[in-house]
């Protein structure tokens, strides 16, 4: 799907946590903002990465404990209203995007998007 960007994004995340499938990560609190982003949990990586993770990707393995359903990065792509991007996937009010002119990939809080067309 084709988005053009409607407000400027910028990451507050410079080091984002990134996993390979099966790896055991710790779950901590739910995120609970006024956005209406349902299901992130901030988790941790042994190595002590911190960051924002879906819970769809999260197996449970027991209370704070679980185990990466499949390969992630929490990076965000920083936007600028005009741009036009490649949405991949849409998660919890995120869509993770490509740029085409400069192949930089990221996630882009939905709300920031617009979708031009389909394809």
């Amino acid at each position: 799907m084709r988005y053009i960007v409607v407000a400027q994004h910028r990451s507050e995340y410079p080091q984002p946590i990134c996993f390979a499938k099966g790896s055991l990560i710790a779950i901590g609190e739910k995120y609970e903002g006024p956005e209406g982003w349902d299901n992130w949990y901030l988790c941790r990586t042994p190595d002590s990465q911190e960051g924002w993770v879906p819970g769809q990707i999260i197996e449970q393995l027991d209370p704070g404990n679980g185990k990466a359903l499949e390969d992630y990065t929490a990076l965000e792509l920083n936007v600028d209203e005009g741009d036009v991007l490649i949405g991949t996937r849409t998660l919890n009010g995120w869509v993770w995007c490509h740029h085409p002119p400069d192949t930089r990939s990221g996630w882009v809080p939905l709300e920031n998007l617009q979708v031009i067309d389909n394809d």
